[in-house]
Order: C-alpha cells, then structure tokens, then sequence
C-alpha cells in the first residue's frame, strides 16, 4: 500500500472529541464516527499552504469548489450535478436541519428508517416535528437485502442449519409499513441514510427507485443523507439517490461531505445538493435563518483537494477497512461466539447483535466502559426499540488498536461466563 493506515497517531490532548471525552487515559475509544488516520498528504499540503498565507478572514466560496465537487460525484458515481444545483453550508447534520425547516411545517411527520443515525431523531425534533419510524427487518444476506419481506420470526427458515452461525445478518426494508407510514397525511419528508448508519446497508438502486415510487405516490419529498456515500466494502456500489431517475432526482435533497470519508469532519464544509429551484430558494433561506452559511477558510480548500487528488487514497482506506472488517468478524466468530456481526457493505460502523449475552446493551456498554476500558455505542442510541441487543462498534483505526480492544472486551466477558460456548 502506498499510505501507512497502521500508523499509530496519538490524538489525546488535541482536543478531540473522540479520545480527550474519554473518562480516563487507558480506554480505547471505538463509539463516534471519526476515523484516527491522518488525512491525505494532498489535504494536509492544501490545508498547510492556505495556513501559510496567515489570514483567516471570511471566506469566498470559489468556482474551482464547484468544479471539484461536480467532477467527483461525475467520475466516481456517474452523477451529473449542475452548478447552480449545489448549496454549501458548515456540515450535514445542520444542512439536514435546514432542509427539513424548509421542506416542513411545524407538527408534520419526517419518517426515517429504524434504527437510524441518533442525530436524525433530534434535528426532526427540533425543528418542531415528529419523528415516524418505520422498521428494517432482520434478514440474512441473499434472502431480505435486496427487497425480499421477511420477518424476525421467519429469520430462522431463511437460512440452511448449517449456515445459521456463519452468514452475517442484513436488514431490509418493511414495504408495507413504509407505505402505510407514507400515506399518513401528516408524513411530508423521508429522511433517509443512504448508506444506513447504523446497520451498514447500501442501498441498490432498485431499493431506491421503490423508495421514491412509494414516496411520489403520497406527496413525500426525499432527503438522503449520503455522508457516508465513499465508504465502501468489496462487492458494494454506492448509488446516489438523485442519480437513479429524473423522478428521484426531482424529489430529492441530497446532503454530502468529504468530512466522513476524507476525516476532515473538524473542517466543517458540506453540500446541500437540490435540482428544484424553489426548494433550493428555501433551503437558501433556511441556511441564512439558521446562520450556517458561512464556512471557514480551511474546509473548501480541503475539500478541492480530496476530490480533485486523492482518489487513490479513499481506495486504499476502504481495503484498510474491510481488512478490519474481517479482522473483527474472526475475533468475534472464535472468542465472542454468542456476538454476531450484521454484513458490512458500507461506512467504518459494523452493527453487531449482542443480544443472547442477555445483558441490557446500555449496561454491557457501561461496563465495557467502566472495566475493559473500551468505549462502543448502544444500540439503543439509534432507536429505544429497534437497537436493543445491539452495539455500533467503530474500526476506522489502527488494527493493533482494534486488536487490543477486542482483547479487553474477551478478557472482561469470557471468564465471568457471561458468555457460552
């Protein structure tokens, strides 16, 4: 490999949130997503030469942005997005605010996908209406993913015996239930994570297209949160929503970043993609009500830099990963028998069911925290019903750190017997 991703790089006392948030020095923190590599040499050349010049003043969001973003998502994803399309702002959690506060009313419905990314629950909330959920179904991988209703009750007929301990659980969408929450008069935005955080599903492109049929058909405009749209596994292609059809593209807000994919997060720069000029006046103003439309003068530099020149590398972070990735499923698989880790076809979060351990995941997290020294998500942060039994576990680091990690929690959890053979 040309970059060194095992390079181990210590981030406590820099401020950051991920590993100077941690109750003591020794925990290992694999909770929120944020990657412990260092950025691309050409980000940090970018990023180096623009601090160079030594005055930080408010910034113009140049042509050159424009072009790097529209060249991307062309190259990389076969998605022709045109210049006055695009909308910038700080990050995708306050461009998801402001779309919802311009495609909403106070007291309406926003649907999502349960369990969903924690921060969906509260932008809906806070922009005065009520979150719908709607849940993914447990299936296993070749028999619900790819649209197939299944059910958790079924789940042990959809699999041979004999593969039941080995093909990693998936999860697909109840259309039934999607339609029924979508008919709810009160239901005027879906807001989707594609891909799905927590569960690690990539949308195909037929999932897509039958989102927006369902979503036409009762008046319910889409916006897909495709921060984590690079992250992909071996076998797995990123399909951008407004890319699937001109129907898709016309019902859609699409919310993107480099900061998840590229670890520039701390750079706040994001885009609000809209092709329907008069949502686009909206969200416009929804950015200027919500004061998030000026960026600083590092995150759109890091941004050309990352779409323009370092292709190679986000190639060679996602074989790190899936390297992890296996790595972790491995470990799991012989030591944590009763841990069963859900496919991983996108984003550095694998979502694993810990429920036969029979301990509440808030306190198995707790305690993992308090004696393994290691830090991971309960489900329950994603949903109160839809993530019990499971935990999100980050791995975008080092391997030996994962590796270490790991070893705490079988030294905590085997020998108490709170797990069987």
């Amino acid at each position: 490999m040309k970059y060194n991703f095992d390079e181990i790089v210590e981030r406590r006392g820099t401020g950051c949130v991920k590993w100077d948030e941690s109750p003591s020095d020794e925990v290992i923190p694999l909770w929120v997503a944020d990657m412990d590599f260092k950025a691309a040499p050409a980000i940090l050349e970018a990023v180096r030469k623009r601090a160079e010049h030594g005055v930080f003043g408010y910034t113009v969001v140049e042509e050159n942005y424009y072009v790097a973003v529209i060249n991307w998502f062309r190259r990389r994803h076969n998605w022709r997005i045109h210049r006055e399309e695009i909308l910038y702002t700080t990050g995708v959690v306050p461009a998801m605010s402001v779309a919802i506060k311009a495609l909403t009313m106070p007291g309406e419905k926003v649907l999502i996908l349960s369990p969903d990314y924690n921060c969906f629950f509260s932008s809906v909330r806070n922009n005065g209406c009520e979150v719908l959920e709607t849940s993914l179904i447990r299936g296993y991988e070749g028999t619900g993913a790819r649209g197939h209703e299944n059910s958790l009750e079924a789940e042990s007929n959809l699999v041979p015996p004999h593969l039941r301990t080995t093909v990693p659980p998936t999860f697909s969408i109840d259309w039934c239930d999607f339609e029924a929450k979508c008919a709810d008069e009160k239901t005027t935005v879906f807001l989707l994570c594609n891909p799905h955080n927590p569960t690690g599903r990539v949308w195909t492109k037929e999932e897509l297209e039958r989102m927006n049929d369902i979503c036409l058909k009762h008046n319910v405009k889409v916006v897909s949160d495709e921060i984590h749209c690079e992250l992909m596994m071996p076998g797995h292609t990123f399909q951008p929503f407004a890319a699937v059809s001109e129907a898709c593209r016309k019902n859609s807000v699409i919310l993107n970043s480099p900061s998840k994919s590229f670890n520039i997060a701390g750079l706040q720069i994001a885009n609000i993609i809209c092709s329907q000029p008069e949502w686009r006046r909206r969200i416009d103003r929804a950015i200027n009500i919500n004061e998030v439309c000026d960026v600083n003068p590092f995150g759109h530099v890091a941004l050309i830099a990352a779409y323009n020149e370092c292709e190679d590398w986000i190639d060679e972070l996602n074989q790190y990963l899936w390297g992890n990735y296996t790595v972790l499923c491995d470990f799991i698989g012989k030591n944590l028998p009763q841990w069963k880790v859900c496919n991983l076809e996108g984003t550095y979060l694998p979502w694993v069911d810990v429920s036969a351990t029979g301990i509440p995941v808030d306190e198995l997290c707790d305690r993992l925290l308090r004696e393994a020294k290691v830090w991971i998500n309960p489900g329950t942060m994603y949903g109160p019903e839809s993530g019990k039994g499971y935990v999100r576990i980050n791995i975008a680091t080092q391997r030996s750190r994962l590796l270490e990690a790991l070893e705490r929690i079988k030294k905590e959890l085997c020998p108490k017997k709170l797990l069987q053979d």
